[in-house]
C-alpha cells in the first residue's frame, strides 16, 4: 500500500503557520555558530555555560522550531485531524519558543536567575499549549505508522519538557529535584532519542517514500520500531535510577534499534526509482551515516573505559547525533517541505495550469542548495574534529555560520518566488 494514501491536503493550514517556524530556525543555527566562534570553550566540555547555550540553541531554537512547524503541517494532512485553534497555537507557541530559547540561552551564559525564570515561563507555556493541541489532534487521528511515531515523540517531548523545567529551576536556585544526575541523563535521552529520533522515524515513513521515490519501509519494522524504542527509553530511565549496572543492556537495545533504522533507510534510498542527483538525499545519507557513527562511538566506549570517561566522548557523540544526524535530516526536510508547500499553495490558490507557476524544483536554485550542503558537510567534519583538536573550534563555528546563513537565504528565495507569483500566506 502506498505511504501517500489517505493524505488530506485540503485540511492543510495556511502557509504562514508552519513558515514562521521554518524561517526562524536557521537564525538559531546561526546563533549557535556565533557562540562557538565567540567562545571556543563551547566545544571543550559539555558542561560549560557556552556548551549548554549552544546545545539548547540547536535543540530548541533549530530542531524543535522546525519540528513544531512540521507537525502543524503534518497532523492535519497525514493524521487527518486539525489542531484546535491552529492560528493561535502557531502564534503563541512560536513566540514563546523563540523568546524562551533566547532567555534560556542567556541564563546559561549569565547564570542570572531572572533569565531562567523567563525561559521557564515562556518555554513551559509555549510547549504546554502546543502539546495540548497536538494531543487533541492525535486523539482523533487516523491510526498509522507515522501517527504512532508522532504519538511516541510527543510523549517524549512532554517528559523532556518536565525534566527540563525541573533542571532549569535547579539552575535558578529555586528547587532541588531528587536524583539530579538521573534527571539530567533522562532529559537528554528523552529529548534526543525520544522527541527527535522518534519524530524523524515517524516522519520518515511518510516523506522518504513520497519525496525520494523509494519503496515503503518494511511493514513489520514500521509497526514496532517506534514503540520498542520508546519502551527502551522508559527502561533506560528506570534502570539508571534503580539498577545502573543493567544500563548497558538497555543501551545495546537502543543502539540496535537506531542501527536498524539507519540501515533500512539507506537500503531504501539505494533502491529509489528516480536516480537523479538530489541534495535532500545527500542530507539524509549524511544523517544515517552519522547515526551509524554514533553507534560505533558508543560501542568503542563500552570496550575502552578510558575513552568512555574522557571529555571528548560525550562531545563527539553529541556532535554526531545533533549536528551530523538531526540537523542534517531536518535541513534536508526543509528543502523538500518549504518548496512543496510553496508550490502546493500556489496551485490551490491560483488554480494554475501546469507550467504557469514554478515547479518544486524551481523554488530554490539547486546550485545554492548544493553549496549549502557542502558547507554543512564541512562544518560537521570540523566540529567532529574540534572535539578532539579544540584549535579547530573557531573555524568550525565560522563554517557553520556560513552554512546557517545560506540555508536561511535559500528558504527565503522560495518564499520570495511564492510571493512574486501572487501567493497568499494566510
Amino acid at each position: 500500500m502506498s505511504q501517500q494514501a489517505g493524505l488530506s491536503f485540503e485540511q492543510a493550514p495556511p502557509f504562514a503557520l508552519p513558515l514562521r517556524f521554518f524561517l526562524t530556525a536557521p537564525l538559531f543555527l546561526l546563533a549557535a555558530a556565533g557562540l562557538i566562534v565567540w567562545d571556543p570553550e563551547a566545544l571543550a566540555s559539555r558542561w560549560t555555560p557556552p556548551a549548554l547555550a549552544v546545545t539548547h540553541a540547536l535543540t530548541l531554537g533549530f530542531l524543535a522550531m522546525v519540528m513544531l512547524g512540521a507537525l502543524l503541517q503534518m497532523l492535519p494532512v497525514v493524521a487527518g485531524a486539525s489542531l484546535p485553534a491552529p492560528r493561535f497555537v502557531a502564534w503563541f507557541s512560536h513566540v514563546s519558543l523563540t523568546l524562551g530559547s533566547v532567555a534560556l540561552m542567556a541564563g546559561f551564559l549569565t547564570a542570572a536567575p531572572a533569565a531562567y525564570g523567563i525561559g521557564i515561563a515562556l518555554l513551559g507555556g509555549g510547549f504546554a499549549v502546543f502539546l495540548a493541541a497536538a494531543s487533541i489532534s492525535l486523539a482523533h487521528a487516523v491510526a498509522g505508522v507515522t501517527v504512532n511515531g508522532i504519538r511516541f515523540a510527543v510523549l517524549s517531548l512532554a517528559v523532556t519538557l518536565l525534566l527540563g523545567l525541573a533542571l532549569a529551576l535547579l539552575r535558578a536556585g529555586w528547587w532541588m529535584p531528587p536524583a539530579v544526575e538521573t534527571a539530567i541523563a533522562a532529559h537528554a535521552t528523552f529529548g534526543l532519542l525520544g522527541w527527535v529520533l522518534l519524530l524523524v522515524i515517524g516522519v520518515a515513513y511518510q516523506v522518504v517514500p513520497m519525496f525520494q521515490i523509494t519503496p515503503p519501509y518494511p511493514p513489520r519494522m514500521s509497526r514496532w520500531l517506534a514503540g520498542a524504542l520508546f519502551t527502551l527509553l522508559l527502561l533506560h530511565a528506570a534502570v539508571l535510577l534503580l539498577f545502573p549496572a543493567a544500563a548497558p543492556i538497555v543501551d545495546a537495545g537502543l543502539a540496535g534499534g537506531i542501527l536498524l533504522f539507519a540501515l533500512a533507510t539507506l537500503r531504501l534510498q539505494a533502491r529509489r526509482r528516480r536516480k537523479l542527483p538530489d541534495v535532500t538525499l545527500d542530507y539524509w545519507r549524511l544523517g544515517m551515516a552519522s547515526l551509524i557513527a554514533c553507534v560505533a562511538v558508543w560501542l568503542v566506549a563500552q570496550l575502552w573505559s578510558t575513552w568512555a570517561g574522557s571529555n571528548a566522548y560525550p562531545l563527539l557523540l553529541g556532535v554526531l547525533f545533533i549536528g551530523g544526524f538531526a540537523v542534517s535530516v531536518v535541513s534536508g526536510m526543509l528543502y523538500k517541505i518549504v518548496p512543496f508547500l510553496a508550490w502546493f499553495h500556489l496551485q490551490a490558490q491560483l488554480q494554475a495550469r501546469a507550467g504557469s507557476i514554478p515547479t518544486m524544483k524551481d523554488m530554490i536554485a539547486e546550485r545554492w542548495t548544493r553549496w549549502q550542503f557542502r558547507l554543512h558537510l564541512a562544518a560537521c567534519a570540523l566540529l567532529t574534529g574540534a572535539t578532539l583538536w579544540p584549535q579547530l573550534a573557531i573555524t568550525a563555528g565560522s563554517v557553520l555560520a556560513l552554512s546557517a546563513l545560506l540555508l536561511w537565504v535559500n528558504l527565503l528565495s522560495a518564499v520570495r518566488r511564492f510571493s512574486r507569483h501572487g501567493g497568499r500566506f494566510s
